[in-house]
């Protein structure tokens, strides 16, 4: 018994061929045009955001973040001994009950959060994608949420004894973690003018 063999298939044409890169290509353009589109649209400002700062480089200079305080007034506590087993990695910036806490760089609120070592803290996504840490504060400023883009100045909360600093004078431990981790600040306070 013979089986038919199949009939050979034939070559698309040269315009047919044309007509699918054009058609491809079209497509190509559209989805471009569209995502041009979206990128720019305010509900796609945080990652816009985000994507901004982790092109900038670190910052050289910071605004100090407890409102109506001099860098120079700020010990060097960076490093220091803390219990057995870890060292201080940050400054503690003492101030009265209640003062604002202030974003000490533009930045991403990245989370709130309550618990642990730093009590109420804040954590900023600042620029070169580095991450600034605010804790031990009273309360965080009304209307403060995550995903929310702060310009430097910006009130995060409220000094504060939140966490292990219970029953200490109110203050505000201030941290910096860059890609090696964290990093002693007050060089970048203290070169503000």
């Amino acid at each position: 018994m013979n089986t038919p063999s199949p009939e050979p298939r034939s070559r698309p044409t040269t315009a047919l061929r044309l007509r699918r890169w054009l058609l491809r290509l079209c497509i190509l353009v559209a989805l471009g045009l569209v995502a041009t589109w979206a990128w720019h649209q305010p509900f796609l400002a945080t990652p816009r955001a985000v994507w901004s700062l982790y092109r900038q480089p670190p910052p050289t200079s910071l605004v100090v973040p407890v409102q109506g305080v001099r860098a120079r007034q700020i010990a060097d506590t960076f490093g220091a001994q803390r219990g057995a087993s870890r060292r201080h990695a940050g400054v503690d910036i003492f101030g009265k009950r209640g003062t604002p806490v202030l974003s000490a760089t533009a930045g991403v609120v990245a989370s709130i959060r309550e618990g642990g070592l730093g009590g109420r803290q804040v954590w900023i996504l600042g620029p070169a994608g580095e991450r600034h840490y605010y804790a031990h504060l009273q309360d965080w400023r009304p209307g403060l949420e995550e995903g929310q883009i702060v310009p430097a100045g910006t009130v995060l909360g409220f000094v504060g004894d939140s966490g292990n600093a219970k029953g200490t004078p109110p203050h505000l431990h201030y941290g910096i973690y860059g890609k090696d981790g964290a990093y002693d600040p007050l060089p970048l306070l203290r070169a503000t003018r």
